[in-house]
């Protein structure tokens, strides 16, 4: 399965343009795709410097990413900008379980829900 994964408020607290801390169960989550054989498009608004700085963020945690801001197979098919995954994981998107931390204005992703979602769905 191909899965897009946001980086603000879904791997990290918002903090942008910095990096915010690790959202609890993001890490243990992911590596779990990816040890099932899953691949991760980082899907992000970044760029440059800061896209640098994310993909940096799954580097040093030893999460596997397929590739950021773009499916490499579906150019063979459309030069569309949307990226083609199977499932989008964002704090952003409709029904996407997120919770409030304590001091932090805007919400993150509950990733204790989103990994019962996925061993309930048989993707973990």
């Amino acid at each position: 399965m191909i899965i897009a994964v946001d980086f603000d408020g879904t791997c990290v607290e918002h903090d942008y343009p910095d990096v915010g801390l690790d959202v609890e169960g993001a890490v243990d989550t992911l590596k779990a795709l990816v040890a099932k054989g899953h691949r991760l498009i980082l899907f992000t608004m970044r760029s440059g410097k800061k896209l640098e700085a994310a993909e940096r963020w799954f580097k040093e945690r030893k999460i596997e990413l397929w590739a950021s801001n773009r499916n490499p197979e579906q150019e063979e098919w459309t030069e569309s900008a949307k990226v083609y995954a199977h499932l989008y994981i964002d704090d952003s998107a409709l029904g996407c379980p997120i919770m409030f931390i304590d001091g932090v204005r805007r919400p993150v992703v509950n990733w204790t829900k989103v990994r019962q979602q996925l061993e309930y769905d048989g993707v973990l």
